[in-house]
């Protein structure tokens, strides 16, 4: 999770994110921002992206699978599912999987007042 900032850092393990944080570091390396401007950077794009998919995200899918393990840790459900299958909304088809991990929070921090 991302410390005291309200959001989740979970989108930044993904390739934009880690693209983002690949490039801030060589920013920083090269002495051309400073590291507190890019976690100022991180901390905006945590924020962005888990705004702009609670708001322009409208498409509904369900998925069916072999759960293979499960954890609860810390608020955080993690699955890790087998064969999964996804159909989505509209009769647009499905997409098929081996493997997916699924980590789900609450949309609700602890620390948000």
């Amino acid at each position: 999770m991302a410390a005291n900032t309200g959001f989740y850092d979970l989108y930044r393990h993904g390739s934009l994110g880690l693209t983002l944080t690949d490039a801030l570091d060589e920013l920083i390396g090269d002495e051309s921002i400073a590291p507190q401007l890019a976690m100022k950077v991180l901390t905006q794009f945590d924020r962005v992206v888990a705004e702009t998919l609670q708001e322009k995200v409208k498409q509904r899918l369900t998925f069916k699978g072999s759960l293979d393990t499960y954890r609860f840790c810390d608020e955080v459900w993690t699955f890790l599912i087998r064969n999964v299958t996804f159909k989505m909304d509209g009769n647009q088809g499905s997409v098929v999987a081996d493997k997916v991990k699924i980590v789900s929070c609450s949309a609700k921090r602890n620390d948000d007042k």
